[in-house]
């Protein structure tokens, strides 16, 4: 299926804004504006692009430890994230649950998840109670390469698999969980593989081509809204930036700054901008419209969460279950 002007420069956009979001972050949390910890989504634009462009609204996500890409492109607003960030009032999590927490679920967004695999049962409720409400809702659950040797993760696609549930298991595979390389926790090249214990489908497939996880996604998520149960889409790519920002030296202790380059030089906007420009499809002037509108997005976001308030201690005994 080949993809419309509008929808290329929207995935575009998209990738733009979570890579100007994040570089913003992280000169933020070096001058020590952003408490707590920052998983930046650098280099893996094109997997939250692609895959959450084509979710209603009423869809849902469950997210990572890494989740800004995922919270933006499922369509969060910029200030409520950077105010939560910030640990302000104002954020979506009332300045309570920081960058690994945000949620909104009237858009569909579940909670970002600092357990490794944490997304995945919720997921897969999610779905059974889209399937039982006859709602025809579909669930993304994105988890990383680390979190499919866990219990959850057999369990939870085992049961979608059983029930046929509406869920598009996205494994967002960095080839590092922390500091180990995937190579030192599996003997499996493609995690894709291990779907096939389950009896559904799985794909592996070029995580930076966002062309290529527009077109696996939709097919995944066709499956899922037509009743023919869950999928496993695996997308490889790789987070140019260390574990978190505290990570010495963006990981130099267990990977090379030539293995990093390599991955830079692979860089998913510069791929499909190269492909916009070299099909004429939009002027390097349009696509420099788009950087500049979305820097001026993302001043305005820090402008709104500096000028927030904080919580209050009293603030602490709110929106708490007892």
């Amino acid at each position: 299926m080949e993809l419309s002007r509008e929808q290329l420069l929207s995935l575009y956009t998209t990738m733009v804004k979570i890579r100007l979001f994040e570089e913003r972050i992280q000169d933020l949390y070096a001058r020590g504006l952003v408490p707590g910890l920052a998983h930046l989504y650098v280099g893996q634009e094109a997997v939250a692009a692609g895959v959450c462009a084509q979710l209603e609204p009423r869809d849902y996500i469950t997210s990572t430890h890494r989740g800004h890409g995922h919270v933006i492109a499922k369509g969060a607003e910029l200030k409520y994230m950077m105010a939560e960030l910030f640990g302000k009032k104002t954020g979506y999590c009332k300045g309570k649950g920081g960058s690994m927490h945000i949620a909104d679920v009237e858009l569909g967004i579940l909670g970002a998840n600092g357990i490794a695999g944490g997304g995945i049962p919720i997921a897969v409720g999610a779905a059974l109670s889209s399937k039982m409400r006859g709602t025809n809702q579909v669930t993304v659950c994105f988890f990383g390469d680390g979190s499919s040797n866990n219990g959850v993760f057999h369990e939870g696609l085992n049961l979608a698999s059983v029930k046929r549930l509406p869920v598009v298991f996205v494994c967002e595979n960095n080839f590092y969980g922390i500091s180990v390389s995937q190579k030192q926790h599996q003997l499996i090249e493609d995690i894709s593989v291990r779907s096939m214990a389950y009896g559904m489908p799985g794909v592996t497939i070029d995580g930076n081509d966002v062309v290529a996880v527009f077109q696996e996604a939709g097919k995944a998520l066709r499956r899922a809204r037509a009743g023919e149960g869950p999928t496993l889409l695996e997308c490889k790519t790789y987070r140019w930036r260390g574990h978190h920002e505290g990570d010495p030296n963006q990981g130099r202790r267990y990977r090379s700054m030539e293995e990093v380059q390599q991955w830079v030089q692979r860089c998913p906007i510069k791929r499909l901008e190269q492909a916009l420009t070299g099909k004429r499809i939009a002027t390097r002037k349009r696509l420099q419209e788009i950087w500049e509108n979305t820097r001026g997005e993302i001043d305005s976001a820090v402008q709104y969460a500096q000028e927030s308030p904080f919580p209050q201690p009293q603030d602490l005994y709110e929106d708490v279950y007892v």
